[in-house]
């Protein structure tokens, strides 16, 4: 099952790499590894970039947290690494905290590839989505039943097909 995540990429401050202001800034939210959504490169150049862009992501139940990176386009037109942030999902998620829907407003410093801090920062606000309606039509799964198929075909049909297996204990023996 999956929730829905309304992030926003807010803005970055002090964004450098190799000590030089950045230009052409992206946002890229990762959740799962292979799905990732990102912003469109800031208007402007230089360290402090705005995005003001919202994401609609879904959210695994049982993702621990999200991958926030800032990239910039490079003049031979890949992009590189400025800095990530790994964000707790506890964090906006309302187990903890504020309650579901309620928007968090958190910035969080980034780490280059190797881990070790930048003076980058990346401000966001994030929020679960309300859940969405039950569809009209719900499936009911049929619980299992215990007990192994045993024997001859007809005489399963007309015992119900299935038969319980009860443990013997064989180390101890009989006391009666």
């Amino acid at each position: 099952m999956k929730r829905a995540l309304e992030i926003t990429l807010i803005s970055g401050e002090n964004l450098r790499l190799n000590k030089k202001p950045v230009k052409n800034a992206v946002a890229v939210v990762r959740v799962e590894p292979g799905r990732e959504c990102s912003t469109k490169p800031a208007p402007e150049k230089g360290t402090n970039p705005e995005w003001n862009e919202n994401l609609v992501v879904d959210l695994p139940q049982h993702a621990g947290f999200i991958t926030v990176e800032v990239k910039c386009k490079s003049s031979s037109g890949s992009y590189k690494l400025i800095g990530g942030a790994t964000v707790p999902v506890s964090d906006f998620a309302g187990d903890f905290g504020a309650p579901k829907g309620y928007v968090q407003f958190l910035s969080y410093r980034l780490r280059d590839s190797h881990g070790v801090r930048t003076d980058g920062i990346i401000n966001i606000s994030a929020k679960m989505a309300a859940p969405a309606a039950a569809p009209a039509h719900s499936y009911e799964v049929p619980r299992p039943e215990m007990g192994v198929p045993a024997g001859d075909q007809r005489k399963m049909v007309s015992a119900g097909g299935l038969v319980t297996g009860v443990p013997v204990w064989y180390a101890q023996p009989c006391r009666c």
